[in-house]
């Protein structure tokens, strides 16, 4: 069976790997996972300890977590390099730099956000210093990448990467949360405004609402959770 990429909704970090897979091109399915019900499920847990997405199952049903690592699976059958470069040049070195900061300490930035919003009841005043705090990480993330980002279209030049393919997912984040203030970041609303535009990350982000665009035609089909639960069992 082709290689399948369980993604998160709502606003799972996982849509930009399913951009990335579309830039790919090379056959794959899909598996939707409820972020707020169905991976909390002791049969889920099982499949991924952690309780998160993404996971990524291979064509020999093995399971793969982590954005990093499934980024890692796609580069290294990337051989026509649609979303890559040639391995140990310095564009391949400067494009793991960028994953990596934004997998981590962009990413991790919005995590009070988003400890605040789940959290059922608690006291207003905690939830309120929780997004303040991460008011103050998130724009000190965002200050970093505005530096980071040069002055091509994308992360990395001309084309969208696997970096661009990290951070959309989670770059939304900030309109969501009300994090940052319209006109801060330039280049960051500039390459948000362009990746949304992106047939890839359009196609990737109505899947996530549940829509059924037809894409580039290498994904194959949705698998749903529970046959993949009940392999893996």
């Amino acid at each position: 069976m082709e290689p399948t990429l369980l993604y998160g909704f709502p606003l799972g970090s996982s849509m930009g790997l399913v951009a990335s897979l579309e830039w790919l091109g090379q056959p794959y399915r899909l598996s939707r996972v409820d972020m707020l019900s169905e991976m909390k499920t002791p049969e889920y847990l099982r499949l991924n300890p952690r309780g998160e997405t993404p996971v990524f199952i291979t064509e020999d049903g093995r399971v793969v977590t982590e954005t990093m690592a499934i980024a890692h699976w796609i580069e290294a059958r990337d051989h026509e390099r649609r979303v890559s470069f040639d391995p140990g040049t310095a564009q391949a070195d400067r494009m793991h730099q960028l994953i990596g900061f934004i997998n981590t300490g962009f990413t991790g930035s919005f995590m009070p956000y988003w400890v605040a919003l789940e959290m059922e009841g608690g006291d207003p005043e905690y939830k309120a210093t929780l997004r303040q705090f991460a008011r103050g990480l998130v724009n000190d993330r965002h200050a970093r990448l505005e530096e980071l980002i040069g002055d091509g279209p994308y992360l990395l030049g001309d084309r969208p990467t696997l970096a661009d393919g990290v951070f959309i997912g989670v770059a939304r984040w900030g309109e969501f949360h009300q994090a940052v203030e319209p006109g801060a970041y330039p280049k960051i609303e500039a390459l948000i405004e362009r990746l949304m535009a992106d047939p890839a990350v359009a196609f990737a982000q109505a899947r996530e609402f549940g829509e059924t665009p037809p894409g580039s035609g290498a994904m194959l089909g949705e698998v749903a959770l529970a046959e993949i639960l009940r392999q893996h069992a």
